[in-house]
């Protein structure tokens, strides 16, 4: 086998690797013996075919399998003689013309990782902003409990009020017919909930049970149903029932209707999920100082590849999350205008990614088996039963696969290092601050690449064994999928869908028709969404 380097600039290089035509039919010849006494065919006894006809045979098949074991033994002998660690898997083309009994010409790119000096810990000083839980921050937690749990009781021969809840058929109507989607029955409503396209809640202030009333609303501009977004429409409303929130004492009682012991022991899990929540804030904004510190101290050439691979996922998010904006093409518009400084976040990623590579393998972090197999169960949740096992055979079977699932854990196992290695000074601050901290943390990083937090999405790193086999590192920050990591217009259109479904599971569903396009059936039609 010969291999000559063509080009060796920078983190590029090329090479050009001969296979003899001998080694080839050597391999041929190897599995045809291998084969031979194990085949069957008519007028031979078993194990005598000639290996003449079991190459007439299998010919074609065996010289591709030949062929392409060579190439990943020529490959793995390239990396290991010339000590390169490549950064993406090498781009291998086989030279025009190639038959068999030729010699098999290779045509070999790749772009190779930095060599980055294992950079001093010394120095290292953060700024840790905690939030304290308070009783009263506990109390608004179990009065939101409670109000999620609000009953409603009959009141004879009462008008209607806000916060009351009114059970009522209702039909509706566009230039006085029916339109579909527009009935129900049976439906409770309560008034100021916010549920209803603008103006249905409001007009049912002041109704009694068994009275009728007829209501004049418009549909909203963006209305999902084309045919009634704009539209003025009428809703013919029988009223069965007025109900009044019922009293809901907060005692101990209340805490054994949810299953619980006692008061306290409610008030004890909402004060550690608060508690759980603000150090996930305050870890976040620590992370950012961090990785600000490390990428405004070190600079070096990042293979470009990785780069645009970590730029091309970036943007395809954007582009999503833009699909999903009230005005698209604007959204779209407005990422389009600022594709430099993503491309920019791109490159911080991929750096801070193999930056906090080599500090993790110099230290000694890794992720341990059982914790890889810890990340394999959880992953596996997301397919159906019959598949888990074949989900966690592709995993085991492909460096690069089970690279990308271990890199987020490997990602914060180096940061906890870190952080531990920091000489660290701690701060009260209350909820609000910290979280504008954050925010003008993000607000104010997309400007430059060198303060942005987007950290560490280095892609998928390749490294040389000891056996010399061309593998996936396993300690590469491949992909980061923390919220730290999101680019700054993606992580806000997440947080707005976050914060509207977690509005929607808050609200219940008591009332059509609703701000959603997804309504539940009512007893006869459904009613029309508002969206």
């Amino acid at each position: 086998m010969q291999i000559v380097e063509t080009t060796n600039e920078g983190l590029k290089r090329a090479y050009t690797v001969t296979i003899p035509a001998t080694e080839i039919t050597a391999r041929i010849e190897g599995e045809v013996k291998r084969m031979a006494p194990q085949m069957k065919m008519p007028g031979f006894r078993p194990g005598k075919v000639p290996a003449n006809l079991v190459k007439k045979m299998h010919g074609p098949a065996l010289h591709q399998e030949a062929l392409q074991t060579s190439i990943k033994e020529a490959m793995d002998k390239l990396v290991a003689d010339n000590a390169l660690r490549p950064a993406m898997q090498p781009d291998v083309s086989l030279g025009e013309g190639y038959e068999e009994g030729k010699d098999a010409e290779l045509s070999v790119s790749l772009e190779v990782l930095p060599k980055i000096e294992a950079p001093s810990l010394d120095g290292l000083k953060l700024e840790k902003l905690t939030v304290p839980v308070t009783d009263e921050q506990v109390d608004e937690s179990v009065q939101r409990i409670a109000g999620q749990q609000k009953s409603y009781e009959t009141a004879e021969d009462r008008a209607a009020e806000d916060g009351d809840q009114v059970l009522c058929d209702f039909v509706g109507k566009l230039n006085g017919e029916e339109f579909e989607g527009g009935k129900a029955e049976q439906q409770a409503i309560v008034i100021g909930s916010g549920r209803l396209i603008p103006g249905f809640e409001e007009q049912l202030i002041g109704v009694k049970a068994g009275e009728e009333r007829t209501i004049t609303v418009k549909f909203p501009e963006d209305y999902g149903a084309e045919n009634l977004a704009g539209q003025d429409a009428t809703f013919d409303i029988t009223v069965h029932e007025v109900k009044v929130p019922g009293e809901l004492k907060i005692d101990e009682d209340f805490a054994k209707q949810l299953g619980l012991e006692s008061l306290e022991q409610l008030r004890g899990l909402l004060r550690g999920q608060l508690e759980q929540e603000t150090a996930g804030l305050t870890r976040t904004q620590m992370k950012r100082q961090l990785l600000d510190q490390l990428a405004a101290g070190h600079d070096f050439d990042v293979p470009p590849t990785m780069v645009e691979a970590e730029f091309d996922q970036i943007w395809q998010q954007l582009q999503n999350e833009a699909g999903n904006e009230e005005d698209p093409d604007a959204a779209r518009a407005e990422i389009d205008s600022e594709k430099d400084d993503y491309r920019k976040i791109a490159e911080r990623r991929v750096r801070l990614g193999l930056l906090l590579s080599e500090i993790g393998q110099s230290n000694g972090v890794d992720v341990s088996a059982q914790e890889m197999q810890m990340l394999l169960q959880q992953a596996a949740q997301q397919y159906r039963p019959e598949d888990r096992q074949r989900f966690a055979e592709y995993i085991r079977n492909d460096p690069m696969a089970a690279a990308q699932l271990r890199a987020p854990l490997y990602e914060d196992k180096v940061v906890d290092f870190l952080i531990e290695k920091a000489e660290v000074t701690e701060r009260e601050v209350t909820r609000d601050e910290l979280q504008a901290a954050i925010e003008a943390d993000a607000d104010g990083n997309v400007a430059t690449s060198s303060s942005q937090d987007d950290a560490a999405g280095a892609g998928d790193q390749v490294e040389t064994s000891e056996a010399g086999s061309t593998d996936v590192a396993p300690d590469a920050a491949a992909d980061v999928a923390s919220d730290e990591a999101e680019p700054k217009k993606a992580k806000k259109a997440s947080a707005k869908k976050k914060t509207e479904s977690e509005a929607d599971a808050s609200s219940g569903a008591d009332a059509k028709p609703a701000k959603k396009a997804a309504t539940k059936k009512a007893k006869s039609e459904d009613a029309p969404s508002a969206e």
